[in-house]
């Protein structure tokens, strides 16, 4: 008998799906028996059958958005907003593939013509996280698919539904079953799928930990792509800001949103002694206001629970420790109810801690960094092996320069929040953070691989220079 994989809505604890585990071997041999068939496909062929797919999801939005909602425990206004950005990524790729990736043709030398196109690689591997079931896994699916690439995809366990759903919904609007496989499954069937040799890369969204395990891995097969999507210990500057509720409010859509469980979320509020009080009087108030509440309630809370209770345990372990080690809690780190992983949101101030792990802590736990000067706190910005998003809330467009120029991080923003990167643009980090490999717009870069062509219609050939004149005996000859 087949083992079994559950999912459980956090908000309630109740079952929401339950299905056997896949086997890696077979998702991939029919992924690569397929792939000739589907990289033979014209481009125009693909991009209209993940336009199918779009349209799809578009008039399912609801249904999927409620199924995203109950799966994660995201509010259903959030949820609603990954299915936009399902939705939208096709026509995104479609253009960024032909922009990355397009066609070029050059003059060369003695009349032929220079040609650069593209190849797939063949089949990749897909893990995606549970954060963003439909939306980041996605990212990287619909890219590939037009590329010309077959997929296996592995769904986080702890959202498998919403994994099956987005491709249910690839498979009826005619992407072939054997191009897109899903692989139920925990995590032993993820490593055996990121280490299987029939695979031809793998795309990954998750943490650090796993990435550098990946990375590892990997060492031994450059032939294959690897593309890391991991974390960050992400900070928010804020210097002499013209008003507290407006800094106020950035720091809380940075660090608790979707109950700080972004790749993006600040993780660090950096900001001058001066200012650390006021800013913090109107950052706790307004936290107090925040609804935090299961996903469907009414009024819609700002955040639902973490994604399980193991989750809610690690990050009041974490807070307790920056507690002991000597920090101090402006608002605690609050769980109503032990059954059930609902945390309120958490501001401590970790100035004082003199051993302050460079660890993400995925949850909605703010830390607060008070420094003396703005070369302070830029070095206390780049104080973590991180590097995904950082963001500057300042007056003086000079400061901002300086921050851009010396920060390391892959988006740096000015008074804006450290989340919600545009799909339009390129999305990735340095350090603990990526390996150089840029998502989003850029996913086109990592799901093809460039050709070069030396090209005549005509074959032409000559020495000018080296050769030796043949004895008058063997002209002839």
């Amino acid at each position: 008998m087949a083992a079994m994989i559950t999912s459980t809505e956090p908000a309630t604890g109740a079952l929401l799906w339950s299905g056997p585990v896949g086997n890696a071997d077979e998702e991939v041999a029919r992924a690569r028996a397929a792939w000739a068939g589907w990289a033979s496909r014209s481009f125009t062929d693909r991009a209209e059958t993940l336009r199918r797919f779009a349209n799809l999801a578009r008039r399912r939005a609801a249904d999927f958005a409620d199924l995203i909602a109950r799966e994660t425990g995201k509010p259903l206004w959030e949820a609603k907003t990954e299915v936009e950005s399902v939705v939208a990524k096709v026509d995104i790729s479609v253009t960024s593939h032909s922009d990355r990736t397009g066609q070029r043709r050059m003059e060369g030398a003695m009349g032929a013509r220079v040609a650069v196109r593209h190849k797939p690689h063949g089949v990749l591997a897909v893990l995606g996280p549970y954060n963003f079931p439909a939306h980041l896994p996605n990212g990287h699916i619909v890219p590939a698919l037009l590329a010309g690439n077959c997929v296996v995809f592995k769904p986080s366990e702890k959202t498998p539904a919403t994994g099956l759903y987005l491709v249910g919904m690839m498979h009826e609007a005619g992407v072939p079953e054997d191009v897109l496989r899903v692989l139920v499954g925990k995590p032993e069937e993820g490593r055996a799928l990121a280490g299987h040799p029939g695979i031809d890369g793998l795309l990954f969204t998750g943490s650090a930990r796993v990435g550098a395990v990946l990375h590892r891995q990997f060492a031994d097969a450059p032939h294959k792509i690897l593309a890391l999507e991991m974390g960050g210990n992400n900070p928010l500057v804020v210097w002499r800001p013209r008003d507290y509720d407006t800094a106020a409010t950035i720091a809380i859509q940075s660090a608790f949103m979707s109950a700080g469980q972004r790749c993006t979320a600040a993780r660090r509020l950096i900001v001058e002694e001066r200012d650390a009080e006021p800013l913090l009087e109107v950052l706790l108030k307004l936290s107090r206001r925040l609804i935090v509440g299961e996903p469907h309630a009414t009024p819609a809370p700002f955040m639902g629970p973490v994604i399980d209770n193991a989750a809610a345990d690690a990050l009041q372990e974490a807070f307790l420790d920056l507690i002991i080690g000597g920090g101090r809690a402006i608002k605690h780190l609050d769980r109503p109810n032990e059954a059930l992983p609902f945390l309120s949101p958490a501001i401590i101030d970790v100035t004082n801690v003199e051993r302050r792990g460079d660890v993400e802590l995925f949850g909605p736990v703010l830390q607060v960094v008070r420094v003396p000067d703005f070369d302070a706190a830029i070095a206390e910005a780049n104080n973590t092996r991180y590097g995904l998003a950082a963001s500057l809330v300042a007056q003086d467009p000079l400061l901002y320069n300086r921050f851009w120029a010396s920060v390391r991080a892959g988006v740096i923003n000015w008074n804006r929040p450290t989340n919600g990167a545009p799909s339009n643009a390129p999305f990735g980090g340095i350090g603990l953070s990526g390996n150089h490999r840029p998502s989003a717009y850029y996913a086109a870069d990592y799901c093809a691989y460039p050709v070069t062509s030396s090209e005549a219609e005509q074959a032409r050939a000559h020495i000018g220079v080296g050769l030796a004149d043949l004895p008058a005996a063997l002209v002839d000859r």
